[in-house]
């Protein structure tokens, strides 16, 4: 981040500078040369690695309170808040590095049933932790680690009732090593006995007053912009979106390779296949580990004027010996049952997160009306998927009726033609394989350039015919 402003203020200076000399009348020459003259003799500083690293995560139960534990190589700023269905204690922190030991994350405990954790967006890391049922948190603050000199975070949750949760989940508790800490003293206690392994109580602080959460306000889509719309230099604008990211990891194959790792990948490959052929301008959701709420992916394509859009995942089933790749597109009723389950599944990554869905009915409702009156849309994504599908086919093995359809959210741009391919299953062995494979995913590249080509070249001879 700070090279970027830097690099922006650079750019603000020097802007400057030209604007000063062109009213003195030096002209465009030295404007050119004085802004090649900042841009070298100012110093770049390259982006830094997260200055604080989490190394262990530990949870544990007395028999009232639930504990959790971060450590932390130094102390940051935590703010917590709760969300309902499910019950989450989500925890919003500066971005922080993960050098975790080499042992599985920590499985149901008390309160505890699940946790996931990761960059939440630029310069903000998050950890979501599900809970068996309505928790309040008793305390939160942080202790000094004797042996490593780091910092650690302590936790403590303890059992609720749904009113008394519901009535919290508009409030953010925020914690620092410089304060004391934050403690309920109103809630129930309980013996540290079981706590030993964890870390020691620390005295009880002073609480910390509890401030409100602001609510999100629903905001209005922008005017819809023309379908298909020819972009500046003759180039299409493609948009790839990387499924899943940062805290929200998708499938964990069988070897352990996550989905989000898969999709960024293959994001990255068919990005430089289509700049190579020379005929698309290609923008990625996401460029890096990081969460991408499902309503922001749709915003960034529109704003990036996107004449398609492309949603790239790779799924999971029970049966382990179904493989090969499909292409969604958009519908009220799904295909099957199957279509159903994964948008089902695809649509819950904003919930997976940490994100308060209730504060973004408004706003879903009115995309969702918005696309209901783009039938064209619709109609080219289908075009396209059935063009896409005949290209796949050519390349790698595809599933029996290929081409499905159900409720996606994130196809749910109003005026963009927007297909979900799904790569392969994580869960069938020879996929897996295949999708690390930087050969085999060159392969599907190479058929995405194919079906996209096909799909453009039949809309121009469509529009001079």
């Amino acid at each position: 981040m700070y090279a970027v402003s830097k690099c922006a203020t650079q750019h603000i200076v020097a802007k400057r500078w030209g604007n000063e000399m062109t009213r003195r009348g030096f002209g465009r020459f030295w404007i050119v040369a004085c802004l090649l003259l900042a841009a070298l003799v100012i110093p770049q500083r390259a982006p830094r690695a997260a200055e604080t690293v989490v190394t262990d995560i530990r949870v544990g139960f007395d028999g009232t309170r639930t504990r959790f534990v971060l450590d932390l190589s130094k102390a940051v700023r935590v703010r917590l808040f709760m969300l309902n269905a499910p019950y989450r204690v989500v925890l919003d922190m500066p971005e922080v590095g993960w050098r975790l030991p080499a042992k599985p994350l920590p499985t149901q405990t008390g309160l505890f049933r699940a946790m996931r954790y990761g960059l939440y967006q630029a310069g903000q890391s998050r950890v979501v932790l599900e809970t068996a049922r309505p928790v309040a948190v008793k305390a939160a603050f942080f202790l000094t680690d004797g042996d490593t000199g780091g910092r650690r975070f302590v936790l403590d949750m303890v059992s609720s009732d749904e009113g008394t949760f519901v009535a919290g989940l508009n409030r953010t508790i925020s914690v620092s090593a410089t304060e004391q800490g934050y403690v309920a003293e109103s809630l129930p206690t309980a013996s540290p006995s079981n706590y030993s392994e964890l870390a020691a109580l620390a005295p009880a602080p002073d609480p910390v007053p509890v401030t409100p959460v602001a609510t999100a306000q629903p905001t209005m889509l922008p005017a819809p912009r023309k379908p298909l719309a020819a972009t500046t230099g003759g180039k299409r604008v493609v948009v790839i979106d990387p499924g899943h990211g940062g805290a929200d990891p998708g499938t964990i194959g069988g070897s352990g390779v996550y989905e989000k790792h898969i999709t960024i990948a293959m994001a990255r490959q068919i990005k430089k296949t289509l700049e190579q052929s020379g005929h698309y301008k290609v923008v990625l959701t996401r460029d890096r580990d990081v969460f991408i709420p499902l309503r922001d992916r749709v915003k960034r394509s529109r704003k990036a004027g996107a004449d398609l859009f492309i949603s790239i995942h790779a799924d999971s089933i029970k049966d382990k010996t179904i493989s090969g790749s499909s292409v969604y597109t958009l519908s009220e009723k799904a295909s099957d049952k199957e279509a159903a389950r994964l948008a089902e599944k695809e649509n819950k990554a904003d919930l997976v997160a940490g994100i308060d869905l209730n504060a973004q009915k408004d706003e879903l409702t009115a995309f969702i009306l918005l696309d209901l009156a783009r039938r064209d849309s619709m109609n080219e994504s289908a075009k396209f998927a059935n063009v896409l599908v005949g290209e796949l086919k050519r390349s790698s093995k595809v599933l029996r009726n290929t081409h499905r359809f159900a409720g996606f959210a994130v196809l749910k741009a109003p005026d963009i033609p927007s297909v979900l391919v799904e790569l392969g299953f994580l869960s069938n062995t020879k996929d897996e394989r295949n999708l690390r494979s930087k050969a085999y995913r060159q392969k599907i590249a190479t058929a995405m350039l194919a079906g996209i080509d096909r799909y453009f070249t039949g809309l121009q001879q469509a529009r001079t015919n």
